[in-house]
């Protein structure tokens, strides 16, 4: 099972992070940009070939600590079939070093569309008896707004596949209080959809004793991430807002259950822009070097931190 996978590279590397590949070309260091452009010309096909190179680099530097990456589709799609292909060129690159990929496509719709969603990015395609897959990560964020039979359609790939999702449940941006915080029946939307989530992890529970259905709850949220801890217990939580986006240490301890479990910790441009940190005396020619050090440092910031509320596993 995906959940059971991902426990074990967390127990085994000691560490409880997630590298969010989000590439932008304009923070790209430009000796790795200058080499397409020059074969290239200012394209499409140089932007991609560009990006595919710094994320390679960028796993290079951190696949033997960090358990998972975590590639925005976004990023990606914004460079049409080229760009696409970068993002199946870097999910794989990652999987054969051995790192777990959450492709973060944030999907959901209706049922026939969210089965071939799930076809797309969790299962296979059967092109007349001929079985091909395409995006095939490791697990998936999906969004539950059009409802839980919407959710539903991706279980099947999950238990047959072996395969995880995240559902959004409080995310970390601003505004996300202007429909998440809403009251219904006396409970916010925000614990209706844990309400939900939980249901549906009780279908996938691994060996590990958590699910591979879990949710996306945001670190700048600490007060409603401690009650979604206790609605959700057997899920895992994928966090976004550390670093960037100003959430802390201390911000995400109560995401994680007593055990020490149930949590991994996002960070995206933090560590792969690293190197533009100066102050740090990192260079762009170094950029790998300087997205490893960061996310070393990372991994112990949080560690230390569940050590001081005694929830560190190891």
């Amino acid at each position: 099972m995906f959940i059971d996978a991902l426990v074990k590279e967390i127990k085994n590397k000691k560490c409880n992070i997630v590298v969010g590949l989000d590439p932008r070309i304009g923070s790209i260091p430009e000796g790795v940009k200058n080499k397409y452009f020059k074969e290239c010309g200012h394209t499409i096909k140089a932007a991609a070939e560009a990006i595919l190179e710094f994320n390679k680099e960028i796993i290079d530097n951190v696949y033997d600590f960090v358990p998972a990456v975590k590639p925005q589709i976004a990023f990606y799609e914004q460079y049409g079939v080229e760009g696409l292909r970068a993002y199946m060129k870097t999910c794989k690159y990652a999987k054969e070093k051995g790192m777990l990929v959450i492709g973060d496509i944030k999907r959901g719709d209706i049922g026939s569309t969210s089965v071939a969603y799930s076809n797309a990015h969790l299962g296979n395609i059967d092109i007349e008896g001929t079985i091909h897959e395409t995006f095939a990560v490791d697990a998936i964020t999906v969004n539950p707004y059009m409802g839980g039979d919407t959710l539903e359609e991706f279980m099947k790939d999950i238990k047959e596949k072996e395969k995880g999702m995240f559902v959004l449940v409080k995310t970390s941006n601003k505004g996300s209080g202007q429909l998440q915080d809403l009251e219904v029946n006396g409970k916010k939307i925000y614990e209706v959809v844990a309400g939900l989530v939980n249901d549906l992890s009780q279908q996938s529970i691994g060996k590990c004793g958590y699910a591979s259905v879990g949710a996306v709850v945001g670190a700048t949220y600490p007060e409603q991430s401690r009650t979604l801890r206790k609605l959700m217990k057997e899920s895992y939580f994928l966090v976004p807002g550390y670093g960037a986006q100003g959430a802390t240490v201390e911000d995400i301890v109560d995401c994680f259950n007593e055990d020490g479990l149930g949590a991994i910790i996002n960070s995206s441009r933090g560590i792969i822009f690293a190197y533009q940190k100066s102050e740090k005396g990192y260079t762009a020619e170094k950029y790998g070097q300087a997205a490893r050090q960061e996310a070393l440092e990372m991994r112990d910031a949080i560690n230390k931190g569940l050590e001081t509320v005694e929830k560190c596993y190891w």
